[in-house]
């Protein structure tokens, strides 16, 4: 009797031995897979992460490229600008170019076109140009020069440029009164009309002082003029020049992009604008009163080094 309930005791224990024995593999395993899922979460995500990682990196990389790209020094450039569209073009007077100017890395180009059938301008799509309060870039009048002296009236525009070198969308109405959608890209800006900013003089060399220099002006109708040699004032290698037209009928002048109004009242007009280079050209605009209406007419003043006397000496 005691010999059975022993046996039985002994496959009780037996028993309970196995099942503790079993579930404690059955747990390992399950520890062992969660285990293995963690670490293949965690070497998944370090493998996604630098991934990710370095396609963010890339963008922001493409991104300031661009933005580099756009950049330029503040200043005065001739640039191309081209479009998809040959009813859509700058004048033939002005070689497919415009006069770029940065202010305060903003970028505005000055395009003088073949007629004055486009009315408006608008950067961006011709869908929103039509709404209510989108503002229309509005037409300058502009006095373009052809190779065998002939002038033509047109209408000019100031673009703003988001971009050098890649397209941006520009709409324009004409006198149908639709408009249309375009792509237009400025490109290759060169400072001046030549680009040749090494043979620039540079004026922190001159003493504070005023003096006389001579200088050349192109464009317009060839009848209007600046007086030569001007007065020039330099303080601190800043340079104003004091310009006398040929004609009482301009009443203001555009420099890179600022408005000088004429400083006389009497006799022909006068203006005192600042120059930033001798020996460099500079897109000056001055708008004459003599016609029917106002006309903005873009000229090219050049400042010849070589001219410079002081004022008081003579030397």
């Amino acid at each position: 009797m005691k010999a059975k309930t022993l046996m039985n005791k002994i496959i009780i224990v037996g028993g309970l031995s196995a099942c503790l024995l079993f579930g404690g593999c059955g747990a390992g395993q399950a520890a062992d897979a969660v285990s293995a899922e963690s670490t293949a979460t965690a070497t998944q995500e370090s493998t996604v992460a630098p991934a990710e990682s370095a396609e963010a990196t890339a963008e922001t990389v493409a991104t300031e490229a661009a933005q580099t790209k756009a950049q330029l020094p503040d200043g005065s450039y001739t640039a191309e600008f081209s479009t998809d569209s040959s009813m859509f073009h700058v004048s033939e007077a002005c070689d497919g170019k415009g006069t770029l100017t940065v202010k305060d890395g903003i970028m505005t180009i000055h395009i003088s076109l073949g007629s004055k059938k486009i009315l408006n301008l608008y950067p961006g799509l011709a869908e929103d140009a039509a709404k209510d309060g989108a503002v229309l870039l509005e037409p300058t009048t502009d006095t373009v020069t052809y190779s065998d002296g002939m002038t033509e009236e047109v209408y000019g525009f100031d673009v703003p440029v988001p971009v050098i070198g890649e397209e941006f969308d520009l709409a324009l109405i004409g006198t149908k009164g639709k408009w249309y959608d375009h792509k237009v890209v400025v490109s290759a800006p060169v400072a001046g009309d030549s680009g040749d900013t090494g043979s620039a003089f540079d004026l922190s060399t001159v003493e504070n002082g005023s003096y006389t220099i001579e200088l050349t002006m192109e464009g317009g109708s060839g009848r209007a003029s600046i007086q030569s040699p001007a007065q020039i004032t330099v303080a601190d290698g800043a340079a104003t020049a004091t310009l006398e037209w040929s004609s009482p009928n301009y009443d203001y002048m555009l420099v890179n992009g600022e408005k000088y109004l004429a400083v006389n009242k009497e006799g022909n007009s006068v203006f005192e604008v600042p120059v930033e280079a001798l020996d460099a050209p500079l897109t000056m605009i001055g708008d004459t009163v003599a016609m029917s209406t106002p006309h903005e007419v873009e000229y090219t003043v050049t400042f010849h080094s070589d001219t410079l006397q002081s004022a008081e000496s003579g030397k």
